[in-house]
């Protein structure tokens, strides 16, 4: 017996848990695709959270695409949805949670890949953090929460920069894009979302560099110098060395600097306790 795919949609609830909000506005879907970067021969399009396919739809007008789905729920409707486009290879949809995969290089497709998705609120900076680290992962454009996004995107010396804004500009350049109102989602959401985009330039991140920003940013509030002594030492050095000032916040910090920071601390090899990672 075949899916109706209205009565379907009518009757089907959102998983609050799921983190579920499905964009319906065609203006901003179409917007999202339109701000993928020019894909070189050899890399591939990978969609985290279907949903209802409205953008899976879209971008499957313009690439063949790798698609994961957690919520079972949905798995005939898309399947029926999707049938011509999985029959002929254009979409292979994946039922597994992905941040259940096994964190290696090539965490999402073996190939190098973007990654465009209306991502969860909830899960938002883990799926990125695991973006970010995986070598294959070459740039995304995502939407999250607007202030998820606003900490990829910040610069030195703005409110929200913090250790994933160093972690992604070490990487490459991020950009937000445009901001998505609640009513272009259904349910609607109690926040605003922004689009943002990232293309790396980069492929790894130094070893032990995740644990100093994690100690860098532990206390934003506190002195950067003394964030950092609670598990380096020769930190005043190293200060003195590249002329910061010792109430230097670590927001005031630029990412090129943090790396010198961290190639100092590195040198001593006389590090203390180290921290969890990001």
């Amino acid at each position: 017996m075949g899916v109706n795919f209205g009565e379907f949609i009518i009757a089907f609830r959102a998983k609050k848990f799921l983190g579920q909000n499905f964009l319906k506005d065609s203006v901003f879907i179409d917007k999202i695709v339109q701000s993928i970067p020019s894909i070189h021969q050899s890399e591939k399009i990978v969609e985290i959270g279907v949903g209802l396919g409205d953008l899976t739809s879209r971008l499957l007008e313009d690439y063949a695409l790798r698609a994961y789905e957690v919520d079972g729920d949905l798995r005939s409707f898309l399947v029926k949805k999707f049938s011509d486009s999985i029959h002929c290879g254009a979409l292979e949809l994946i039922w597994r949670d992905v941040l259940e995969l096994p964190h290696a290089q090539g965490w999402l497709e073996e190939e190098e890949y973007i990654l465009v998705s209306n991502l969860p609120y909830y899960a938002a900076s883990m799926i990125l953090l695991k973006a970010l680290r995986d070598p294959k992962c070459k740039g995304f454009v995502v939407m999250s929460q607007k202030e998820v996004a606003n900490k990829f995107c910040a610069l030195s010396g703005d409110r929200d920069f913090c250790a994933l804004s160093v972690l992604t500009q070490t990487l490459g350049e991020s950009k937000k894009l445009f901001d998505v109102p609640p009513e272009a989602f259904e349910p609607v959401p109690k926040v605003v979302s922004s689009v943002f985009r990232m293309r790396k330039n980069s492929a790894l991140l130094p070893e032990g560099f995740e644990k100093m920003l994690k100690a860098a940013f532990l206390a934003p509030r506190k002195k950067l110098l003394s964030n950092l002594k609670t598990h380096y030492i020769n930190v005043e050095s190293a200060f003195k060395e590249l002329s910061i000032k010792e109430n230097a916040r670590a927001h005031e910090i630029s990412t090129a600097t943090y790396h010198q920071i961290f190639n100092i601390l590195k040198g001593t090899k006389l590090w203390k306790t180290t921290t969890k990672p990001l």
